[in-house]
């Protein structure tokens, strides 16, 4: 068992920046992958960032280059520092880990909103 607190959302102007925090309860070295996804209301949940044994990192086209996903071992910890923030990026933006293949983990979310 994994659990996993986020931390970091609010509420923020347009071009505005914050950065989501999320807290694992045991290591998340080599775990097989690990990331942020987010639900907007009436949406369906989906992937933001995402980093695949420690080393491949893939974003969603709507936030390459203003989003990055960062981790920090030596903590259990996973960030996502999110930059130039638009209205479409609001949503509730959850961590997931996946330790192994059937084996995977969500926190309970944070919610993101930006105002135009």
């Amino acid at each position: 068992q994994v659990q996993l607190v986020e931390s970091g959302g609010g509420l923020v102007q347009a071009g505005g920046s914050l950065r989501l925090s999320c807290a694992a309860s045991r290591s998340i070295f080599r775990v097989n992958a690990m990331g942020w996804y987010r639900q907007a209301p009436g949406k369906q949940r989906e992937l933001v960032a995402r980093i695949i044994s420690g080393t491949t990192t893939v974003y969603a086209d709507s936030v390459k280059g203003r989003f990055t996903i960062s981790t920090d071992n030596a903590k259990n910890m996973m960030y996502l520092q999110m930059n130039s923030l638009k209205p479409e990026d609001t949503a509730v933006y959850y961590c997931n880990i996946r330790v192994v293949v059937g084996s995977e983990y969500w926190g309970q979310g944070t919610q993101v909103t930006v105002s135009s």
